[in-house]
């Protein structure tokens, strides 16, 4: 990853750097707005930055890539230029507008950077999409909806890391030399739930490992089909 992305010390990218000019120029000849995107996501070389009054952290502890955060900014330079309906569905839903394979995928935005995007589904995407299958899976259990919604998350994180919430969130604010204060922006809620995603491979054994994101996975495409349902409606 670091051969394609370099550190931004919260700086405003310039219109015509390279990645951004790539895209316009690209669909302006007529290819595809998502093929376009994907060339100029591999020809940026930013892990961060300030545009517009917003941070964006494109790289999570240095290993996990968040491509349709990038994919988010970009877009905002040819929005008029791309449906609407296509651009929710790709980044609320990571429905792509046409067929892509992996391969394909793999050489637009460069190997680094799609390792590391692995890095970043399955180790908050699936991550966060398992803690919501156990949540649901100890409510049931309770069978008490109305359980206060802090000790029901805590349980589930019982049942995923042998541990409470509570022990974990002060472990990795210590590991990391974060303030112990309750609240977390975005940013270091997704820190968080990767350096669970790797506590979990580190102390957990395989096998329950690959159950437990086999139950990621379900939730996460179980969520997507809700959405696209409701996209139909």
């Amino acid at each position: 990853m670091e051969d394609q992305i370099q550190p931004l010390d919260n700086m405003e990218v310039s219109e015509d750097s390279e990645a951004i000019r790539h895209l316009k120029e690209a669909i302006a000849q007529g290819k595809h707005w998502y093929i376009a995107l994907l060339e100029a996501i591999g020809l940026w070389d930013k892990t961060e930055e300030t545009y517009n009054g917003r941070h964006y952290r494109y790289l999570i502890a240095n290993e996990a890539f968040d491509w349709l955060l990038l994919a988010e900014r970009l877009l905002q330079e040819v929005g008029h230029l791309v449906l609407e309906d296509e651009i929710i569905d790709l980044i609320f839903c990571g429905k792509a507008p046409i067929a892509v394979s992996t391969e394909e995928f793999r050489q637009f935005i460069g190997e680094a950077k799609y390792n590391a995007h692995l890095n970043y589904f399955y180790g908050i995407i699936v991550e966060e999409a398992l803690l919501l299958a156990v949540e649901e899976k100890v409510r049931k259990e309770q069978n008490v909806y109305a359980l206060d919604g802090n000790h029901i998350t805590e349980l589930a994180y019982e049942q995923i890391y042998d541990a409470t919430m509570t022990a974990l969130l002060r472990r990795f604010k210590q590991e990391k030399g974060y303030p112990q204060r309750k609240s977390m922006e975005l940013t270091e809620c997704k820190e968080f739930t990767y350096w669970l995603f790797k506590y979990r491979l580190n102390n957990c054994d395989r096998e329950r490992v690959a159950s437990d994101t086999k139950r990621g996975l379900y939730e996460l495409e179980r969520q997507w089909g809700f959405a696209a349902q409701k996209r139909l409606r």
